[in-house]
């Protein structure tokens, strides 16, 4: 079974059972009511259903079918969150899930090698790649058409065109 990380329980919220959630999604329906999540407790998986749902402070926070007060849910602080695979979203064409992303090989259109993709952020607009060349220089690269010229998730092979001042 494989799994796509969704999330992170970064701590319990009040004593009915609430977890709080650092969400590692961009898809706002990712935590609605029903849905099933995987919870990753060391090499323990635990599969649960979500049957409350609210943000609160820029964090998500659910309740877990089952799990009634804080004792229930305490244990599972540092755990990450998962959906299965074959439950993810439809992207649309030119759309990637972040793991596609991440660990990719950056080359410029004329073939200079740039490093590799090693997290993602999402600060506003659009998503800002971080790479990472094997000297441990970072670059940051925005998710633009103007800049991004080619991604080919099989080959793990994305083609740039660097705008004025990048690599500076």
């Amino acid at each position: 079974m494989e799994l796509l990380k969704v999330g992170k329980i970064v701590n319990t919220h009040g004593i009915k059972g609430e977890i709080k959630v650092l969400r590692i999604t961009d898809f706002e329906d990712r935590f609605e009511l029903g849905l099933k999540l995987v919870i990753k407790d060391n090499d323990n998986l635990l599969e649960v259903t979500i049957d409350g749902h609210r943000i609160h402070k820029n964090f998500d926070l659910l309740h877990l079918k089952g799990y009634e007060n804080i004792n229930d849910v305490e244990q599972y602080k540092g755990a990450f969150l998962f959906i299965k695979k074959e439950e993810a979203t439809e992207l649309d064409d030119n759309e990637f899930y972040y793991h596609e992303i991440i660990g990719c090989s950056v080359e410029t259109t004329s073939g200079e090698i740039i490093g590799n993709v090693t997290e993602i952020l999402s600060p506003g607009a659009n998503d800002v790649w971080v790479v990472k060349n094997n000297k441990g220089k970072e670059y940051l690269i925005p998710y633009i058409e103007q800049v991004v010229k080619e991604v080919d998730t099989n080959e793990q092979l994305i083609k740039i065109e660097p705008m004025e001042g990048l690599f500076e």
